[in-house]
């Protein structure tokens, strides 16, 4: 166990007992505290009072579904910034899409399996690290990246990015001109280094340019392929 590990708190909320005690039980393997809920109330309140550093939740809960636990703490300013990886039996495609466009950062869809699951949270933790540590502004436009501060400009007003989209945004402005596929997206920004659905690439880059506005336009999409940014600094 790492003392880096240790000092980050998990919240996992599931209402199946034995899924929670399986995701618990390897999450302390791999050295975090561990916090569980069973319902989406007590995973809204525990949330709200203990701040984790991550939260895996299940969309299907009793009270408050996961799907409306993720609306309401990405709406709170105090819990916005928390990374959620959605644990769900909905293999649905319209299910995942709704749940990353409410603010999370990734899903995993049961049966899983306990290592990736590690591997994700681990993932996770290791884009919201490198946002957080690495001081160097990036400029695109009207688009500004503070990573100190871990926060997109445009036009000089904060716009509200998760950890997955500042890193998605910041890798293209910094190959600007590139062409980067969505598997090298997948290995680069999530850190799967086996070909997953590259649809949760697509469904990223949807909502970066929804938040951009009119300069999404630098964002160009390669048919097939992937996405580069293109036009000139200003």
């Amino acid at each position: 166990m790492t003392n880096k590990a240790a000092n980050k708190r998990i919240l996992v909320a599931d209402d199946e007992v034995d899924v929670l005690n399986l995701v618990a039980s390897n999450l302390k393997s791999a050295g975090y505290n561990v916090l569980r809920a069973e319902d989406g109330h007590s995973a809204l309140d525990q949330a709200r009072d203990s701040l984790p550093s991550l939260i895996v939740l299940d969309l299907m809960l009793p009270g408050i579904t996961g799907l409306e636990v993720c609306k309401l703490l990405k709406a709170d300013p105090a819990t916005k910034a928390i990374p959620i990886v959605m644990l769900t039996a909905k293999a649905e495609e319209i299910d995942r899409i709704l749940g990353l466009e409410l603010g999370a950062d990734d899903y995993i869809t049961k049966p899983f399996s306990p290592r990736e699951l590690v591997l994700r949270v681990k993932s996770v933790m290791r884009r919201l690290n490198a946002s957080s540590d690495d001081s160097q502004t990036l400029r695109l436009g009207d688009i500004e990246l503070d990573r100190a501060r871990y926060q997109v400009l445009l036009k000089g007003v904060p716009v509200e990015f998760t950890a997955t989209e500042f890193k998605l945004l910041a890798l293209l402005i910094e190959r600007k001109g590139r062409v980067q596929s969505r598997d090298a997206l997948l290995n680069d920004v999530w850190g799967y280094e086996s070909v997953i659905d590259t649809r949760t690439v697509d469904t990223h880059i949807r909502r970066v340019r929804e938040k951009l506005g009119a300069a999404a336009d630098y964002i160009e999409t390669i048919r097939g392929f992937g996405y580069r940014i293109v036009g000139d600094d200003r």
